[in-house]
């Protein structure tokens, strides 16, 4: 009976370390939080996208593209950051994975490429994309930050007739690295978190 006992705690704690990075901004951020992969969440938003999307889009159509731009502030979408531009390069990444061409854009007038600050649509207006750029969707995102708070939201636009096709939207509690990627740090004084115990907690649990 004991050792069920504990194989159903083992099982209940490798479910929440699993997604410990959920635990982040609760009491129970410094015993079970953890960071946020960006590469996880670049993979996800474009799994989220793809399977969204409507009308679906045809994986394995070399002519037929699908082009990423950097994802920007909402309040300013001139400005984009380091997670910006690593959200477009892990999305991109995983669409190639997916099976679909995934090329870099480079448009006139609508489009700005600049070492610092990557590739983005200043415009928004899809119908300057020259036509003789075949693509199936473009994928758009922006992001806001509220302290530790980041809010996401990605799109796939369709170029010729600008209908959004798939959209998603997504709310993080920053770590601490993510945090420093914006310029930020979290503050701990008066924190309410409870503290971590100066033991292994598997060992508290199994010895």
């Amino acid at each position: 009976m004991k050792s069920t006992s504990r194989f159903t705690l083992l099982i209940s704690l490798t479910f929440l370390l699993s997604s410990c990075a959920n635990l982040n901004c609760t009491r129970l951020e410094n015993l079970l939080g953890g960071d946020i992969n960006l590469i996880s969440l670049g993979n996800k938003i474009a799994d989220d996208l793809t399977s969204s999307a409507s009308p679906r889009l045809r994986p394995r159509h070399p002519e037929e593209a699908i082009l990423t731009s950097t994802f920007v502030n909402i309040h300013n979408l001139e400005q984009t950051s380091q997670v910006g531009r690593l959200l477009q390069s892990h999305a991109g990444t995983r669409l190639v994975q997916l099976g679909y061409s995934v090329k870099e854009i480079n448009l006139r007038d609508t489009m700005r490429i600049s070492p610092r600050d990557g590739e983005k649509i200043l415009s928004r207006d899809i119908s300057l994309i020259s036509p003789d750029q075949p693509v199936q969707a473009i994928m758009v995102g922006t992001y806001s930050v509220n302290q530790r708070t980041l809010y996401i939201t990605a799109k796939l636009i369709n170029p010729v007739n600008r209908n959004i096709i798939s959209a998603q939207s997504y709310r993080l509690c920053m770590d601490d690295n993510l945090l420093a990627m914006f310029g930020l740090q979290r503050k701990r004084e008066n924190s309410s978190n409870i503290d971590p115990p100066s033991g292994s907690l598997l060992d508290e649990i199994f010895f």
